[in-house]
């Protein structure tokens, strides 16, 4: 369908809120990775461009080879980094929050061919909302709703899903990509960066039970 071939890749690394202990926690290293890396891994396998919206004055730092584009509208939250990626990229968009280590290409890939018959593909979780609006596919037709909503002041990041068609990634389609608990995963503190490299320690090492194979 070609469908990737217009899709970029967006990280985003948002607000003023994107920061713990001082550090912006996307730079925090999981697993010998930053974040910020492991999330471009993710989505390069399958986007054929990145896109970076990120506020802080440091950015172009972060990654030299990735363009970097700011909040259009400030101060709106998750809903302001979203309306920034589809403005900057004019075109349908993946996006993954810059706090997420575990993302996987073949969940990334999954909701691109889910977007093939929506205007969103949004995973299921057991979340607050029930689903991953930080981690999803949104077509080009979603920037039009989404300004509206801001417009009336309201930033709640799925504000602008009563006005799109919205498929949903059921969460027995996502298990075969991972533990949800994992692959949603946000490092917010200090305690769940070291939760995280708990876990891809546990990745990098699985239990000897799990991998008996017959010696060559």
């Amino acid at each position: 369908m070609g469908m990737t071939t217009s899709c970029t890749g967006v990280i985003l690394a948002g607000g003023n809120a994107s920061r713990y202990d001082g550090r912006p926690k996307g730079l925090e290293v999981v697993g010998g990775r930053r974040i910020i890396d492991r999330v471009a891994d993710a989505l390069r396998a399958v986007c054929p461009t990145l896109l970076l919206i990120a506020n802080a004055p440091d950015a172009s730092a972060w990654m030299p080879d990735v363009r970097i584009e700011r909040d259009v509208l400030e101060q709106q939250g998750s809903l302001g980094g979203l309306h920034a990626a589809l403005h900057h990229a004019q075109s349908d968009v993946l996006v993954v929050a810059w706090d997420m280590p575990f993302v996987s290409a073949g969940l990334l890939q999954r909701l691109i061919t889910l977007g093939a018959t929506a205007d969103a593909a949004v995973p299921e979780s057991d979340s607050r909302r029930g689903l991953e609006p930080m981690c999803a596919f949104y077509r080009a037709t979603c920037l039009g709703p989404i300004e509206r909503r801001l417009a009336q002041g309201d930033r709640r990041v799925i504000s602008f899903f009563d006005d799109i068609t919205v498929a949903r990634l059921p969460a027995a389609d996502v298990a075969p990509f991972g533990d949800p608990a994992h692959l949603f995963m946000n490092v917010n503190t200090p305690a769940e960066l070291a939760l995280a490299e708990s876990y891809a320690a546990l990745h990098r090492h699985p239990s000897p039970a799990l991998d008996r194979r017959p010696q060559a």
